[in-house]
């Protein structure tokens, strides 16, 4: 049996994000830069992924969904730091990007309340047994974590912490 792995070169798996990291709005100074991510071991009959970036800390009631990818071509087995990007310059032609909990497209930083502890930033990749999942353009993302799901054959983590 293959493990199914998610790594990242720029944090180990429960360590903190980088600075660079945090969202650019609000209150937050970074660059809203998405970290390299990497991934191995995916079981027979994978035809797509998907990449969700999810904190269940967030004080909402519901946590947050901070970005969305989906339709990533079965060959990709890695996304270059930047990736996720609103403009998707470094998607290339694989991926399509859902408007995340910030109401923009693509990768949306960690920036917790300040004064709080860390807040856990999980990266889940899925392994999905259909090469497209089909959605219109701007469908909320809500849609497209239910279809995620609906087609997921196994799933890879790796959490980020953060906090200001």
């Amino acid at each position: 049996m293959r493990n199914f792995t998610l790594l990242s070169p720029e944090f180990q798996d429960l360590e903190r994000l980088q600075p660079v990291h945090e969202f650019d709005g609000f209150d937050g100074t970074g660059h809203n830069r998405s970290p390299s991510l990497q991934w191995h071991g995916a079981p027979e009959g994978t035809r797509s992924f998907a990449l969700t970036l999810y904190d269940p800390d967030a004080p909402t009631g519901s946590g947050f969904w901070h970005w969305i990818l989906f339709d990533i071509d079965s060959s990709v087995t890695e996304l270059a730091a930047g990736a996720g990007s609103a403009d998707a310059t470094h998607l290339g032609a694989s991926g399509t990007q859902a408007i995340n909990d910030y109401g923009t497209t693509g990768y949306g930083g960690p920036c917790p309340p300040k004064g709080l502890p860390a807040h856990r930033y999980i990266f889940t990749v899925h392994a999905l047994g259909v090469p497209k999942l089909e959605l219109p353009a701007n469908v909320p993302n809500a849609v497209v974590r239910f279809l995620i799901h609906q087609n997921t054959l196994a799933m890879a983590t790796l959490t980020g912490l953060y906090n200001r």
